[in-house]
């Protein structure tokens, strides 16, 4: 059973929400497991984030600072030894403050460009910080199990099949095995001996359980028109060749379990929520488009979210 769950778009909620939603990426990662600490090894005394660790022309660069340029600046320490990245943090810190008080006595904290891409940025900042708190830190154990039953609840059940198939290069090969099966040959020792799927060589030609829409199209069709214990009377083609299908068994499919993808449906929860809101808020707003196509464009865009 495949749950219907619409991974979160970063696109349509913005670079903000991705940042603030790292953990989420993405059809299907399991939740990682935090490390265990190491009982040998003693406890790393806490960080005094007001500690200071440089000064630049007179000004503090404290822990805090520096954790957040190794957080802003990881990206580009991914490829770094662990014990060499706080040192190009705080390289890259320094960097920072020189040219911005180059910038500022040169004056180009005062151009207009500038001030509309800071309030920007701030902007920015302050949407991953509503998205931070106000959705992701309020979504609930109870909110993503919710989801998941809902999930379950609303998917169709599906079966899916154990079959066996021979595949060889012709048609005339495929029709002679078939006669051979017909006669009362074994479908496993005739697969062992004839199949080119190297795979099925020495497994009876077993392709284990199988949904629909995990073949080639005209397999698919064909296994899923069998019924239990029988195998084609006539040869299947695909583009790899010709097939001689056995279905072994038939049963429902299991919806995965809730653990399986939890982050799935906590990632669907938090796109809920965060829609919801953004939904209330621009209503609330009064926003004026002045052109029109643009309008239109925007509300087209917005209808299918």
């Amino acid at each position: 059973m495949s749950l219907s769950f619409r991974r979160v778009s970063l696109a349509s909620i913005g670079l903000a929400f991705g940042l603030s939603a790292l953990s989420l990426s993405p059809l299907m990662a399991q939740e990682t497991k935090p490390a265990q600490p190491d009982t040998a090894a003693p406890a790393a005394a806490p960080v005094d984030p007001n500690a200071v660790v440089a000064t630049i022309n007179g000004e503090k660069l404290t822990e805090a600072d520096l954790a957040l340029a190794e957080g802003e600046l990881s990206q580009q320490f991914a490829q770094l030894p662990p014990e060499q990245r706080r040192a190009a943090a705080l390289s890259a810190a320094i960097e920072i403050r020189v040219m911005a008080k180059k910038a500022i006595d040169s004056g180009l904290d005062k151009d207009a460009d500038f001030q509309r891409r800071m309030a920007f940025l701030q902007q920015r900042a302050l949407h991953g910080e509503v998205v931070e708190k106000d959705v992701v830190g309020k979504v609930t154990d109870a909110e993503i199990r919710a989801r998941y039953d809902q999930e379950i609840a609303n998917t169709p059940p599906v079966n899916e099949i154990h079959a066996r198939h021979i595949l060889v290069k012709t048609k005339e090969e495929a029709e002679a095995i078939i006669k051979q099966l017909d006669g009362g040959a074994d479908f496993q020792k005739l697969a062992n001996e004839h199949t080119s799927d190297p795979s099925g060589k020495t497994s009876g030609g077993d392709l284990g359980w199988f949904g629909p829409g995990q073949m080639v199209p005209e397999f698919d069709k064909a296994a899923f028109a069998l019924e239990v214990g029988k195998y084609s009377k006539e040869p299947v083609q695909s583009q790899f060749g010709w097939h001689v299908i056995k279905v072994e068994d038939k049963r429902a499919k299991q919806p995965p379990a809730f653990d399986d993808v939890k982050d799935q449906a906590k990632q669907a929860v938090i796109r809920d929520k965060y829609f919801a809101m953004v939904k209330e808020l621009r209503a609330a707003a009064k926003v004026e488009i002045a052109d029109a196509k643009l309008k239109a464009a925007v509300e087209t865009m917005e209808s299918g979210k």
